[in-house]
């Protein structure tokens, strides 16, 4: 009885739940949600399933998803299989003609059709395509010491909104094209943003391997203005590897996405939590209303 009674209560939460989230739900409606998804939260089949079943969930519900990866491990071990080195300047790496090959190989192969097969898994339509498709992303290079990384410097974005006429999930690896034909690297933050500004998203969702963005006392800050974030790179209190996430954040408001939240990546259902419960997830960050 005692058990049978247990699982009541988690159906009527769950319940609960369910009308809860409908404000959410009407809210979102047909809104364009562009997700970074990398880091630890790529690492395992459970927890890749678990995005893929979360990503469908928010299609089926109204919302226009588009995925935008990353694969820096899996590109580290792929170039170490074939004794390729890398050299970093300041964090970036430098990318050689060999380099660049073994960057596609993997983004838009390895990694991008693991994607598509788990959306695909979970009931979707998942469609890989990387920034060289139908010249979704023409790029310049950033700088001549890093070889082929690449900037955005124009956006066609034509290719996803057809997609999601078509009721497919667009899954895109960050790859530029140059105007002579070139093969560029593009970070994935950059590139997930420059997405979302093309496309003048409603939110662009940072996933990471941290919380969020932290104060000067560690705590994470749930709700912040490009104002205070200038601020805190300004200060300090922002450092490291959060300052290209908060810079592209403002980039990407900048070009007319209505919000960013930087969220961590590694809790389970992060996405949903975010965007359809009250609670949210992580630091959500935009101009003031």
């Amino acid at each position: 009885m005692k058990k049978q009674t247990a699982m009541n209560r988690d159906w009527i939460a769950t319940a609960r739940t369910l009308s809860q989230a409908l404000p959410y739900l009407q809210r979102y409606d047909q809104a364009t949600v562009v997700i970074k998804f990398g880091g630890h939260a790529m690492g395992d089949d459970e927890s890749m399933d678990t995005f893929a079943r979360d990503i469908v969930l928010m299609q089926q519900v109204g919302v226009n998803p588009v995925i935008v990866h990353g694969g820096g491990p899996m590109i580290n071990e792929m170039l170490d299989k074939l004794e390729i080195k890398s050299e970093f300047v300041k964090g970036k790496r430098v990318t050689d003609e060999a380099t660049v090959k073994v960057v596609e190989m993997v983004l838009s192969g390895l990694v991008n059709k693991r994607i598509v097969q788990a959306i695909n898994r979970q009931g979707g339509k998942g469609v890989g395509l990387s920034g060289k498709d139908a010249n979704l992303m023409i790029c310049e290079q950033t700088n001549p010491d890093l070889g082929f990384v690449g900037t955005p410097v124009e956006m066609n974005p034509e290719v996803i909104r057809q997609l999601h006429a078509a009721e497919m999930i667009p899954v895109v690896a960050p790859l530029g094209a140059g105007r002579n034909g070139e093969t560029y690297n593009v970070n994935g933050d950059t590139a997930a943003g420059a997405v979302a500004a093309a496309l003048k998203a409603d939110r662009l969702l940072l996933l990471t391997d941290v919380p969020g963005v932290k104060d000067a006392s560690g705590e994470v800050v749930t709700e912040l203005t490009p104002e205070q974030i200038r601020g805190m790179i300004d200060d300090g209190t922002v450092a490291g590897g959060m300052i290209p996430k908060t810079e592209t954040a403002l980039e990407a408001i900048e070009g007319g996405v209505r919000a960013v939240v930087i969220l961590d990546g590694r809790a389970p259902n992060a996405c949903l939590l975010e965007l359809f419960t009250e609670h949210g997830a992580g630091s959500l960050i935009r101009t003031p209303r």
